[in-house]
């Protein structure tokens, strides 16, 4: 039987935070970011373990408190891109783990993803023959920009989601997706893609946001502090 483990790349230093530091440590209801992206999968009785790939030059993880982590594992060989730490991160836990066990690349900046989310994902993929992403369809009219901020075109949404994470897939498909897509992929599954599979779209929800600028803090903050079960 596949086994699931979680990766979280986490050696960016999240430019658009306009922070001091990596975003991963921003405090968000009491705790570093990350800490909430990491208990998501601690909690949950299917995943086995959880690595998260931190740059060599890391200095600030120490400095916080990880103790309540009995799946945790540190790989500190994160890349330049998201592409090539999750690579990296696949590479180092090769031999913990077999070609055929899902990994579910999780974004270190999604600190509010639910049980029943993740749930959802591990069963309706735990007998696909490619995997798939958690993802959200497109709910608000989208406009393309053109010279001095000014709209373009309209376009439309019909059939467009927003791709999330946890991105799940196969140990050996991914890293091989991954190889051959090159640094400079996006996500995981448009390296899936490229080898001419079609990952499967899981449908996820707003609750599972990425904090990308400084109002995300707040909206997370308040998610978490909220009293919705997780």
């Amino acid at each position: 039987m596949s086994r699931n483990f979680a990766l979280l790349p986490a050696a960016g230093v999240g430019a658009r935070m306009g922070a001091n530091g990596p975003k991963q440590y921003l405090d968000i209801a009491g705790r570093p970011m990350i800490w909430h992206a990491i208990q998501a999968f601690e909690r949950h009785a299917a995943i086995d373990r959880v690595y998260v790939v931190l740059s060599a030059a890391d200095g600030q993880w120490q400095a916080h408190d990880w103790r309540g982590f009995s799946k945790l594992t540190v790989l500190r060989c994160g890349g330049a891109t998201r592409a090539e730490s999750v690579l990296n991160g696949l590479e180092a836990m090769a031999g913990e783990v077999a070609e055929q066990d899902w990994v579910l690349v999780h974004d270190a900046a999604r600190p509010c993803l639910s049980q029943a989310l993740l749930d959802k994902l591990l069963a309706e993929l735990a007998e696909d023959a490619v995997g798939g992403i958690l993802a959200a369809p497109v709910a608000d009219t989208l406009k393309r920009e053109g010279q001095g901020r000014r709209i373009h075109e309209t376009v439309p949404r019909a059939g467009l989601w927003g791709a999330q994470t946890p991105q799940m897939f196969r140990h050996g498909m991914l890293r091989e997706a991954l190889r051959r897509a090159g640094p400079e992929v996006t996500d995981e599954a448009s390296a899936v893609e490229s080898l001419g599979l079609s990952p499967l779209l899981v449908e996820s929800d707003a609750s599972n946001l990425k904090v990308t600028f400084p109002h995300d803090l707040e909206v997370a903050d308040w998610w978490l502090g909220c009293g919705i079960p997780r």
